[in-house]
């Protein structure tokens, strides 16, 4: 059984749907974890961030709208707690709400963070995300996963697995050979 929802989601026979990257049907297939900071969230960037990764190709399959507890950014910095600006990043990052998504596709990671650009903005190209929307490193409006092995920590700080949602995209056959 096929169903075509007003989405244009395939969901194909009973329980919830496999994804291509669950079945192996695409070669480096990924997810990663992107987030909108306070700042993107505040500024009103949502809609044009979530369009690009629409845009380029990549599927949606987790979306969070929340205040980020200081244990959880703690946890999610943790590799930065001995660097002089940890406290202010955490207090920043709990300072109002986050959009924490997740994304799948081919070599998503790694786009991603292309699409990011660099972490300081004076640094970025114009044409990403960071290069487009904003003038400094403490602003910088987006957190991307900087490689498969934590966006495979930081998908699991921030959504439990039955958040995640898998499903065929109408437009799979469109963007992948």
């Amino acid at each position: 059984v096929v169903l075509l929802s007003t989405l244009g989601i395939v969901f194909q026979g009973e329980g919830p749907p496999i994804s291509s990257c669950d079945t192996g049907t695409m070669a480096n297939c990924e997810r990663t974890f992107i987030a909108i900071k306070p700042d993107g969230v505040q500024r009103g960037l949502v809609g044009e961030i979530i369009k690009r990764f629409e845009q380029k190709g990549f599927r949606l399959v987790g979306l969070k709208f929340m205040q980020a507890s200081e244990d959880l950014l703690k946890e999610h910095y943790v590799d930065l707690k001995d660097r002089p600006f940890f406290a202010g990043l955490v207090k920043y990052m709990h300072s109002g709400p986050v959009v924490a998504m997740v994304w799948e596709g081919l070599n998503v990671v790694k786009t991603g963070r292309v699409m990011l650009g660099e972490t300081n903005p004076a640094d970025s190209k114009p044409g990403t995300i960071r290069g487009d929307f904003c003038i400094q490193v403490g602003r910088n409006i987006i957190h991307g996963s900087d490689s498969v092995e934590s966006a495979e920590k930081e998908i699991g700080l921030w959504f439990h697995p039955e958040e995640l949602v898998d499903y065929t995209s109408c437009a799979q056959n469109w963007i992948y050979e």
